[in-house]
């Protein structure tokens, strides 16, 4: 299996904002960027659909940031590559030739585990257990 680069760092990130949630205090894109070593200029263009996609919320201003939009078990892998990569759950293999309709069956199959299982996991299953204090400055 292969996911995209993107998808990878808006869970990365999103488990980052995880750490951050239920406090006054809004992250902000270049200590989000620094702490999963994500690009800051590509980390923009996510944090964008992940905040049209009603996962997280944005402040602009000085006192501005980001933050998750709901509890971090209440978002899913799911939920973020619908809105990430929405065509990664659209599976129609061909049911041509002898063997198509018993391999359209499996890949199916295999397609709805997949998606099964991205539902069952949480933001809150992504966050560091233990990634020291946090400074607030």
């Amino acid at each position: 299996m292969k996911l995209s680069l993107k998808v990878e760092y808006a869970l990365r990130v999103l488990a980052q904002l995880g750490r951050y949630h239920g406090s006054t205090k809004l992250a902000h894109i270049e200590d989000l960027a620094e702490a999963e070593e994500v690009p800051s200029n590509y980390l923009v263009q996510i944090l964008n659909e992940l905040r049209n996609g009603g996962v997280i919320n944005s402040r602009r201003g000085k006192q501005g940031g980001y933050a998750l939009a709901k509890e971090p078990e209440g978002i899913s892998l799911f939920d973020v590559m619908m809105v990430i990569d929405p065509g990664l759950f659209s599976n129609s293999p061909s049911r041509a030739g002898q063997s198509g309709p018993l391999v359209a069956e499996s890949l199916n199959k295999i397609g709805a585990a997949f998606e099964a299982r991205a539902k069952e996991i949480s933001i809150r299953d992504l966050m560091p257990r233990d990634a020291g204090p946090m400074y607030y400055i």
